[in-house]
């Protein structure tokens, strides 16, 4: 504070430090307010920088939405498109396999005739050929339908050695032709699973088992083991190198390009397929140049077999003079299956292409087995067929449903039903250890 005694020097000095304070007290407030407008230009800059992204980001989220709705389209159309494959298939499989079992039963009857050595070998060939289509028309099919999202599959208790039984008969004949021993070990074990895809799993795995073993033998049996039976098939083959254990499950994969190796690499696929589906484990081991063993993992259902799927050796049954009525609208397989029924097995065939027809023909006498198309004309089925007949006899009649639909719904109403399924193309070897067993 200036006082008026102070002299003019003292009054000097103060004015000057009370001038200094103020010019620093000025600073501070225009540094201050600096501060504050450089906030205040940061804070408008960040809003105007998160207006901008809030735009992008609706603008991407919109776009987002966009590509969604567009690809749920595409996957619509992508799902109604192998749908529509899938119906096709099965729709088209009928027809086409229709000619192709009839062509197998007449080639089948006429093996059974005296042919020179010429004849013999055309027909030889032209057996592995129908083989070859049937094995293709069966892969494509089979994939067609493990690869659907709404596959059903028909779980049920199957007999071990009944399918072995099948098996022997189906694959004994091309063994034999290549020299080696094929083995199916007896087996009392019942198992959980869908008898059409099991038999396929196990087809596939025995036939190529044989392809590519060229001396000694194959092997089917089935082993307990950790709570589960494992269906085993086990060959003397060349082994699978270890690169190459993962590739072979790949669709048209094949260890060896000779051109003598029958097949188009798309067994093992389905299997695979399968497996996954059916919740059953799959294993592989093999050692080069002493074979393969392929392992499947099936639920035990516990009791022993049903006295029921017990079968007995076709050749121990007299199939002679027994009466098999046939119901069947395609006239190339009615007589493909009178020939077989009646000069191989020696049956005696009733052929019919309708029930109202096959009703007349049985008569007041019922037949001993029934054997009845699926898919008959105007939309008739063969269920309506054996109910029919069923009703019309005394007593309840044997009955085996032939088809090439491989639809589950079809398997159970076979199961309810009390009523046999038999896939297309028949093969008379099968066809005669199916009625040898009903017969039983």
């Amino acid at each position: 504070m200036l006082r008026d005694d102070d002299p003019p020097a003292r009054q000097i000095e103060k004015l000057t430090r009370i001038n200094q304070v103020l010019i620093d007290r000025i600073d501070r407030l225009e540094e201050s307010r600096g501060s504050a407008w450089s906030m205040f230009q940061a804070a408008v800059a960040l809003e105007q920088e998160v207006l901008a992204r809030t735009r992008d980001l609706e603008r991407a989220m919109a776009d987002l939405s966009q590509r969604n709705r567009e690809l749920a389209v595409a996957r619509a159309a992508a799902e109604e498109a192998n749908r529509s494959k899938t119906r096709f298939l099965r729709a088209a499989s009928h027809d086409l396999l229709q000619p192709l079992s009839a062509a197998r039963l007449f080639l089948s009857a006429l093996a059974d005739t005296r042919m020179d050595e010429h004849q013999a070998e055309l027909t030889d060939r032209l057996g592995s050929a129908f083989e070859s289509v049937e094995q293709l028309m069966h892969a494509v099919l089979d994939i067609s339908r493990l690869d659907s999202q709404r596959i059903e599959f028909n779980r049920q208790p199957v007999a071990l050695d009944d399918l072995f039984r099948r098996l022997a008969a189906e694959f004994a004949p091309l063994a034999e032709a290549k020299g080696l021993r094929l083995t199916f070990m007896p087996t009392g074990n019942v198992v959980e699973s869908d008898p059409i895809f099991l038999r396929r799993i196990a087809q596939n795995l025995v036939s190529n088992a044989i392809k590519y073993t060229q001396r000694g033998g194959v092997a089917v049996g089935a082993r307990r083991r950790g709570g589960m039976c494992w269906l085993c098939v086990y060959d003397t083959g060349v082994g699978i190198p270890a690169v190459d254990r993962n590739r072979i499950f790949d669709e048209f994969q094949r260890l060896s390009s000779d051109a003598a190796t029958p097949g188009m690499g798309l067994g093992l696929s389905i299997v695979r397929r399968a497996c996954a589906k059916l919740g059953h484990p799959l294993s592989l081991n093999s050692e080069a140049m002493r074979g393969t063993a392929f392992r499947v993992g099936l639920p035990l259902i516990d009791g022993g077999p049903d006295p029921a799927l017990r079968t007995v050796d076709v050749a121990m049954l007299a199939l002679r003079g027994r009466v098999a009525l046939v119901v069947e609208n395609d006239s190339d397989m009615r007589r493909g299956y009178e020939m077989i029924l009646r000069d191989r097995l020696g049956m005696v065939p009733r052929i019919a292409g309708d029930t109202a027809e096959a009703l007349a023909t049985m008569g007041e006498e019922p037949p001993d087995v029934i054997l009845a198309d699926y898919h008959l004309e105007n939309g008739e089925t063969g269920f309506a067929a054996v109910e029919a007949l069923r009703a019309a006899s005394d007593r309840p009649v044997p009955a085996v449903m032939i088809t090439a639909h491989r639809d589950p719904a079809i398997a159970r109403v076979c199961a309810a039903m009390d009523v046999h399924l038999l896939e297309k193309p028949v093969r008379p070897t099968e066809l005669a250890d199916m009625l040898g067993r009903l017969m039983a």
